[in-house]
C-alpha cells in the first residue's frame, strides 16, 4: 500500500469522516542521472547556505518569505498546520454537481482516501454510498502544499477519490490560440463523425494503450548493457504525403480504422458527385465569379436593409 500524505478529515455538513490520502497513480517511467561524461562521475546538486559559504543539511534548512531585500520573515512547519482556515486539517465539501458540468482541464492529479482507523469506517462509506448514489461529485476545499486547494470528490470502484482542481483562473483563455476561420461543409463534418464511430471503443484496453516508449527504453538500456547492437527503429508510417483533398483523407482513415479492428472491407460512404478537389476549384472559380457579378447587378437597384 502507498504510504499516507496527508491526514485529515472530510467535513459533509456535520458528518466528520476522517481519512488518510494516499497517491492513486504510479509512474513507471525510466528516470536517469546526470554524470560527468570524462570519467562517469555522478552529478549532485548540493544546497549551498550564501553567507557562510558551506553545504547545510536538511535539518538546517527552513521556509521563509522575503519582504524586502535582507528580511525574511521565518515560517515553520507548525505554522503552515495550524493555519487560520477551516481547510487546514479538513477537506471542506462545499457543494455537489453533476460531473459532466466540470471541464476535464481542471481537473488534476488523484488521490485515493482512505478511513483513519475503525470510527471513520461507518460515515466514510456512508458518503461512499451517498456520493455514488446520487450520480454527483462532490466539489471542497483543503489546504495543501503551502496553499488552499479546490478538489473534487468522487466514488472509484469501492473508494474515494480526491482529485485537485485547477481555480477558474488558473485555466487560460486559449482564445488567441485558436487557427483562423475556415468554412466547413456539411459532408466534411459527416466524413470526421464517420471516422470516430469507426474507432470508438467501449473500453481503454488493447495494444494502443500500452506505454511503448518506456519498453523501447528498456531495449536500449538492456542492449547498450549486454554490449549488443541496438534496435533499429521501426519505418515511420506512410502519410501519403500533404493531404490537399479532405473528404478523401476522411474516408481512408475510416477504411483503414476498420480494416484495423477486423470488420472487413470498409463501407465507406460515397463522396458527392459535384465537390471540391485539388484541380476543380481553379477551373469553377471563374464561373462563380460570373454569377456573383449577374446578382450584384440585379441586386444593385435595392436599398439595404436596416439592421
Amino acid at each position: 500500500m502507498p504510504r499516507s500524505i496527508w491526514s485529515g478529515a472530510i467535513s459533509f455538513g456535520l458528518v466528520t469522516v476522517p481519512v488518510n490520502v494516499a497517491s492513486a497513480t504510479e509512474n513507471h517511467s525510466i528516470s536517469f542521472h546526470q554524470y560527468h561524461l570524462e570519467d562517469q562521475g555522478r552529478i549532485r546538486y548540493r544546497k549551498i547556505c550564501e553567507i557562510e559559504d558551506r553545504q547545510v543539511e536538511e535539518s538546517e534548512i527552513g521556509k521563509g518569505y522575503e519582504v524586502a531585500k535582507g528580511q525574511i520573515i521565518p515560517i515553520s512547519d507548525a505554522d503552515l498546520e495550524n493555519l487560520p482556515l477551516p481547510t487546514a486539517k479538513a477537506v471542506e465539501i462545499e457543494a455537489f454537481v453533476p460531473l459532466e458540468s466540470i471541464d476535464p482541464i481542471r481537473i488534476g492529479a488523484g488521490y485515493y482516501l482512505t478511513p483513519n482507523g475503525q470510527v471513520a469506517a461507518k460515515p466514510y462509506k456512508l458518503l461512499r454510498e451517498a456520493l455514488g448514489r446520487s450520480s454527483r461529485v462532490a466539489i471542497a476545499k483543503w489546504a495543501w502544499h503551502g496553499r488552499e486547494r479546490l478538489g473534487m470528490l468522487r466514488v472509484r470502484d469501492e473508494a474515494l477519490v480526491l482529485h485537485v482542481m485547477y481555480w477558474p483562473d488558473e485555466i487560460r483563455d486559449p482564445t488567441e490560440l485558436l487557427p483562423p476561420p475556415v468554412d466547413l461543409t456539411e459532408s466534411e463534418i459527416d466524413g470526421a463523425l464517420a471516422l470516430i464511430d469507426s474507432m470508438t471503443r467501449e473500453a481503454l484496453e488493447g495494444p494502443e494503450f500500452h506505454d511503448a516508449y518506456t519498453d523501447a527504453l528498456a531495449q536500449i538500456i538492456e542492449a547498450k548493457r549486454e554490449d549488443r547492437p541496438l534496435p533499429e527503429a521501426p519505418e515511420p508510417a506512410d502519410r501519403g504525403g500533404k493531404v490537399f483533398d479532405l473528404m478523401a483523407a476522411l474516408n481512408e482513415s475510416v477504411a483503414k480504422a476498420k480494416a484495423s479492428r477486423g470488420e472487413g472491407p470498409a463501407e465507406v460512404h460515397e463522396l458527392p458527385k459535384k465537390r471540391a478537389t485539388a484541380k476543380t476549384p481553379v477551373k469553377k472559380q471563374p464561373a462563380k465569379k460570373a454569377a456573383a457579378k449577374k446578382t450584384a447587378k440585379k441586386a444593385s437597384g435595392r436599398r439595404p436593409r436596416s439592421a
